[in-house]
């Protein structure tokens, strides 16, 4: 008898912990889960404790298993997992909102326009901007300097071009800076005209009038990068791959990610200075769950559309001129051999078949046998046809869709009709290195990663140009964009266990769109809506 009562004792005490649930922070229901898992299976619901993801399956059974402190109806709606810009300038956003923004102009006089309302309501003492783009107004050629020295005699006025790599300067910043048609350089033109500048500046010599570009107080940087967190957040990027940043800009965000302010995950690349590589080298990688140091940027060339992309023949728009490599090929080798030896990525940006190749067979020779070291080339834009063999899963391509969408009207004019079919191949880079990273450049392009979505598929601009699409044989997939901007970013920046898909241990990092994304007519992906943006399971975004 004190058999059977012990036995009905235990079966009882089994009952009772079989029926007690465990304990869950949120619960996200009646969607349409795309988890971008190994089999890119498609879930209704899933569970977060503790900022991971718990569980994936079926609201009924996770609500069986799991007691729930906050539950999310998605409606219906589509979940992907939070989206990565693999290629992005986080800062530089944020420091575009403080200064004067020339993006989207349509002639040299609308650029003027905006200078002199910026200066009438701010009355700085240096004013700095950015976002002109040449090719997109009727007369096609650099700006000069003449009607910014006219309006501003004595205040120095410093606009860069919308990738990066011209400058407009009038001549109170040449002074400033000291340059002359003497002045002396290399990696880039400081442009004359008639034995006078006319004040364009491409690559390398920008940074003469960096330089002397009145420093940013800290207030300023850390209102910059809110404002950056806070354009991303509403586009459903919850990881950003800053494609270039100093000690300090580094130091100020890991700051504001322990006071709490930045919570968006960022995956820095260390700018190639000589300060900057003798501190992170000796120091080694940094990694928290919201900042990522192990990676160092290099420029191994200028743009295309500034004719500064170092090419192997001439460009075909203007004879003799092949673009420039931004630093001597030792100066690249020696640090990619300082690099290779640390724990440290190599991420170079490469525009022209001829970066490309440089960049492809030094990495080639020094990790081409190594395991694991995913080193990137940034953009793999103008690329030789015996050249795409070097990528693989250890050198991998970093491209931006929206780059051949918004170079189409003009890239074949650069480069001939044989060169631009190794232009922009994104699907034969995918093909050959098994999978590519996705960004957008901003504020180069766009930050909104549904346009890159749209570009990586239709190969169109938003008003369906070309017909047919551009090079429409290089397009993705749908699943394989997504995968590039989710799991192979996170690849690309070692964190593939961590973030990049809904899974069972990583991160809570997700969006809700206002459409399926996967499902609908292409030429309605752009107008895509957040509806929410988590990070770590936090709402950090509601529409």
């Amino acid at each position: 008898m004190k058999k059977i009562l012990s036995l009905l004792l235990f079966s009882s005490i089994l009952i009772g912990c079989g029926s007690q649930k465990e304990e869950a922070d949120l619960l996200v229901f009646n969607a349409t889960v795309y988890t971008v898992d190994n089999d890119f299976s498609i879930a209704q619901a899933f569970a977060v404790q503790d900022g991971k993801f718990l569980e994936i399956g079926s609201v009924e059974s996770l609500r069986e298993k799991f007691e729930f402190t906050e539950e999310i109806d998605a409606e219906g709606n589509a979940v992907y997992p939070g989206l990565i810009d693999a290629h992005a300038h986080f800062y530089g956003l944020g420091m575009q909102q403080q200064r004067v923004d020339v993006t989207g102009t349509q002639s040299f006089e609308e650029v003027v326009t905006k200078v002199v309302e910026f200066q009438q309501k701010n009355g700085v003492d240096f004013i700095v901007g950015r976002g002109w783009d040449q090719n997109d107004w009727e007369i096609k050629e650099f700006p000069v300097k003449d009607t910014l020295d006219r309006l501003f005699p004595d205040t120095p006025v410093a606009l860069t071009r919308i990738d990066g790599h011209a400058m407009l300067v009038n001549q109170a910043a040449l002074d400033a800076a000291g340059i002359t048609t003497e002045t002396e350089f290399d990696g880039g033109d400081i442009e004359q005209k008639d034995g006078k500048l006319t004040g364009i500046l491409v690559d390398n010599p920008m940074m003469l009038i960096e330089r002397i570009t009145e420093d940013v107080n800290v207030d300023v940087q850390a209102e910059a990068l809110r404002d950056a967190q806070e354009i991303c957040f509403s586009y459903g990027l919850t990881t950003v791959d800053d494609a270039g940043l100093d000690r300090t800009v580094i130091e100020l965000i890991d700051s504001l990610n322990n006071n709490g302010d930045l919570k968006i995950r960022l995956y820095a690349m260390v700018s190639n200075t000589r300060e900057n590589l003798d501190y992170y080298l000796e120091k080694g990688p940094y990694k928290t769950d919201r900042l990522n140091v192990r990676s160092v940027k290099f420029y191994g060339d200028g743009a295309l559309g500034s004719r500064g992309a170092a090419l192997k023949e001439e460009y075909t728009d203007r004879k003799n001129h092949f673009g420039a490599l931004l630093s001597p090929v030792s100066e690249f080798k020696a640090t990619a051999e300082r690099i290779a030896k640390s724990e440290f990525q190599m991420n170079t940006h490469a525009i022209g078949d001829s970066a490309n190749y440089l960049v492809l067979k030094t990495y080639d020779s020094l990790i081409g046998n190594s395991e694991d070291r995913r080193w990137r080339v940034e953009h793999s834009q103008v690329i030789a046809p015996e050249d795409f063999d070097y990528f693989s899963k250890n050198i991998i391509p970093s491209v931006q869709p929206t780059h051949a969408t918004s170079d189409m009207y003009w890239a074949e004019d650069r480069l001939g009709e044989e060169r631009i079919k190794g232009a922009y191949a994104f699907k034969k880079l995918l093909d050959q290195a098994e999978i590519v990273a996705l960004g957008t450049d901003f504020p180069v392009e766009q930050v909104n990663p549904f346009l890159t979505f749209y570009a990586a598929v239709d190969r169109q601009d938003t008003e369906n140009y070309p017909e047919g699409g551009f090079m429409r044989e290089q397009a993705l997939s749908r699943e394989e964009t997504l995968k590039g901007m989710t799991i192979w970013a996170a690849y690309s920046n070692f964190e593939e266990n961590e973030k990049g898909s809904i899974e069972p241990g990583k991160f809570a990092d997700f969006v809700i769109l206002d459409r399926d994304i996967m499902e609908v007519d292409i030429d309605s992906v752009p107008d895509t809506k957040v509806l929410h943006t988590f990070v770590g399971g936090e709402q950090v975004y509601k529409d």
